[in-house]
């Protein structure tokens, strides 16, 4: 089974991408949230990978962060939930906002993602919920930012990995270097610090 792949972007679609390694290209399928922080085609990436077999095929799913890899496998263990809902899914909620979800039994929030009805929800929290300490990161009801708050920061985190992977950094790399200087900040920061103290993390 292939776990991992490093290679050039050869090409980028909306729902996947082809990896380039060593002249033989890997067709990747990435959920869309992913696939805003995939570098332009020509430069390197890295992903963990979930390798699926089917009779009549063999698919690659690939993630920038090894927590989502866990999460996608653990969704895939859940009866009805194939990969394509799984990517779905992922593509919805980060792995601590779906675990928080789970543990909360908020089947308002799991049934808002395309492709979730009522019964499957009800399976997602039934099966995960006595798994979800293994999706690291969840946020708890006392530290759980509030909606607004919420997607402000993560629009500011956004903002500022797809200009670092604009400069040529890998995103993997431009992640963990964001998320660094944002978890280490005293106060508020805007972009355009959170950039200059990334940038100089990376060429630390």
């Amino acid at each position: 089974m292939i776990a991992s792949l490093r290679g050039i972007v050869q090409y980028k679609y909306p729902e996947r991408l082809v990896v380039d390694v060593h002249g033989l290209g890997y067709e990747v399928f990435m959920p869309e949230s992913a696939l805003f922080a995939v570098p332009d085609e020509g430069h390197e990436v890295f992903l963990h990978i979930h390798s699926h077999v089917r009779e009549d095929a063999f698919l690659l799913f690939g993630f920038f962060e090894h927590e989502e890899k866990q999460t996608f496998q653990l969704l895939l263990s859940v009866s009805g939930v194939g990969p394509k809902l799984a990517l779905a899914i992922l593509s919805a909620l980060a792995p601590g906002q779906l675990s928080e979800a789970i543990g909360a039994d908020d089947i308002g929030r799991l049934t808002q993602i395309s492709g979730v009805g009522k019964k499957t929800a009800e399976r997602l929290c039934l099966e995960l919920k006595d798994k979800v300490g293994f999706i690291s990161g969840a946020a708890s009801p006392t530290t759980a930012k509030s909606g607004a708050t919420g997607r402000r920061e993560e629009a500011l985190l956004e903002d500022a990995l797809s200009a670092l992977v604009n400069l040529g950094y890998p995103a993997a790399q431009a992640q963990e270097a964001v998320a660094g200087i944002y978890a280490l900040r005293e106060g508020e920061v805007g972009l355009e610090d959170l950039i200059r103290l990334a940038l100089r993390s990376l060429a630390a």
